[in-house]
């Protein structure tokens, strides 16, 4: 942004220097000669990445390009509303302890150029009509950068606001929702399945052995092999499924509009695809399975109560050998119903 001011106000003094010129003023033309050198030389310093000595050259710019525009052409000219500029920049910069004095510094120099102007009078008058031209000029120039500059921290500001969110509601290794996002996801979903009508089944997924990877191949692989699942489960869902990670080497699909025999065939589609994939860690390929529990939510059940049956499933997953898919019993029954290894669908 910096740069992009730099530039601006640069392409404002070759403005100015051209109308003094027209003006019969030369000595505020060369005023404007000496700003652009030094846009161009705090330019150059940005592009360096000599960020402090570069606002300073700005900074001096403005400040004695505005206080010595209105003592040679008066405080009519409107060089002073560029000293305004710096308000914006003084109040983001830090909190208001440390930005206090800045601002009592601004007020009162602005204030003392006020005086200066009123007290001194013009020293380098100019034509009434050039004058209201100049002023016409200046506060449309204070307008445009005034409002580019509350823009460009508006955007940054909720540029900010979403990387929250996004930190907030995201796994920070998988980039998958987490836990609590899933949840608040799935409160108004289930809500508006039921009113609908239509079906919202669970997927519990856990990576077998997991602790057998990190133990061996070290807790880089474990995050690899934590990842690269990630992406396949990413690409496994539709547009409404959401896929989070529970907690661990364990993820929780919440898939709507799915019924149970959609959702069998979904986790074996996933199974299948785990079971087929490899993951390469220091020339090492490292192969890994899926144990997994199904539930349909039941007409009056929360979903706290069918998370715990996709839980219980997936445990009868791992007890009956790990790398299957098992299907939850229906609330309040006392077995579960193990599913025999399906023809995998590719992905």
């Amino acid at each position: 942004m910096t740069r992009r001011v730099t530039v601006l106000a640069a392409s404002v003094d070759a403005a100015f220097l051209v109308f003094f010129l027209v003006e019969g003023s030369p000595l505020l033309a060369w005023l404007n000669v000496v700003s652009i050198v030094m846009y161009a030389a705090a330019y150059a310093l940005l592009r360096r990445r000599r960020n402090f000595p570069a606002l300073a050259l700005i900074w001096t710019e403005v400040v004695g390009h505005a206080a010595i525009g209105t003592l040679l052409v008066g405080w009519d000219s409107g060089f002073h509303y560029y000293l305004l500029m710096f308000i914006p920049a003084i109040v983001v910069s830090g909190s208001m302890r440390q930005v206090a004095l800045p601002l009592i510094v601004l007020f009162l120099a602005y204030m003392g150029l006020h005086q200066a102007a009123h007290v001194i009078g013009t020293l380098a008058p100019i034509g009434d009509v050039a004058l209201q031209i100049l002023n016409l000029f200046n506060v449309s120039v204070f307008f445009a950068m005034a409002s580019y500059t509350a823009r460009f921290y508006y955007e940054l500001v909720r540029k900010s606001e979403r990387k929250l969110r996004e930190l907030a509601t995201r796994d920070a290794l998988t980039g998958l929702s987490n836990r609590r996002h899933l949840i608040e996801l799935a409160l108004p979903e289930i809500a508006r399945a039921r009113y609908a009508g239509q079906p919202v089944s669970l997927v519990l997924a856990d990576i077998d052995d997991f602790k057998h990877i990190n133990d061996e191949h070290g807790h880089e692989a474990g995050d690899l092999v934590l990842t690269q699942a990630s992406a396949m489960f990413r690409d496994a869902c539709r547009g409404q499924d959401v896929v989070a990670r529970w907690g661990g080497e364990e993820f929780l699909f919440l898939l709507p509009n799915t019924d149970t025999d959609h959702a069998l065939y979904f986790a074996e589609r996933v199974r299948a695809c785990i079971a087929g994939m490899a993951v390469d860690h220091d020339g090492c390929k490292m192969a890994f399975t899926l144990s997994l529990g199904v539930a349909s939510l039941a007409p009056d059940e929360n979903l706290e109560e069918a998370i715990g049956r996709a839980d219980s499933a997936l445990y009868q997953s791992k007890s009956e050998g790990r790398n299957r898919v098992t299907l939850a019993s229906p609330p309040h029954a006392d077995t579960l119903r193990p599913l025999g290894v399906a023809q995998a669908c590719s992905l």
